[in-house]
């Protein structure tokens, strides 16, 4: 049995209803095994980065505590994206939604199927904007960095902009 731990997922939608999607994954996220949400990020709209012909994004971030395995939280993730209607066509294209596992404790895990910390969490806005709203003081296992201090090194990079605060009804679960 793994011992609890504090797992960041980032989530984010450019495709039909956005919002939505965003909020009903994580409902899903609150409903995972083993599992408890306790914290969401507020709504971001952000600007897409490495394809820029498609849609903004809405961005949030989730904390969740969980005993389940790194490869056990992704599997659940990538089943949310599923159900979600997720389709893997076009790498940075458009989704109806992404979960991403951004930090699961002070772990570092680099395998074929997944990688923590997020190997790019540190350089999108997207990420620690919403990260630092709901985190601020959490360090970067390798970078030794609070993403507080992260996100100031990257302030103009991307535009990002708060859309909403999550829904008070959602974050229950």
């Amino acid at each position: 049995m793994t011992d609890p731990v504090i797992a960041y997922i980032g989530i984010g939608s450019n495709m039909g209803d956005r919002q939505a999607y965003c909020q009903e994954a994580v409902r899903f996220i609150a409903r995972f095994p083993k599992t408890s949400l306790i914290a969401v990020s507020s709504l971001y709209e952000t600007a897409p980065l490495e394809r820029t012909d498609q849609e903004w994004f809405i961005n949030c971030v989730t904390a969740v505590r969980t005993t389940l395995a790194p490869r056990e939280l992704l599997q659940a993730c990538q089943e949310v994206e599923q159900f979600l209607g997720r389709k893997r066509s076009v790498r940075f294209g458009p989704r109806t939604i992404d979960l991403d596992i951004l930090f699961y404790g002070d772990r570092i895990i680099q395998g074929p199927e997944v990688t923590i910390p997020h190997p790019r969490a540190h350089q999108r806005r997207f990420v620690l904007e919403p990260l630092v709203e709901i985190a601020p003081e959490l360090v970067h296992p390798t970078l030794h960095k609070t993403a507080a201090q992260l996100l100031q090194g990257i302030k103009d990079l991307q535009e990002v902009r708060r859309w909403a605060p999550f829904p008070l009804e959602q974050k229950a679960g």
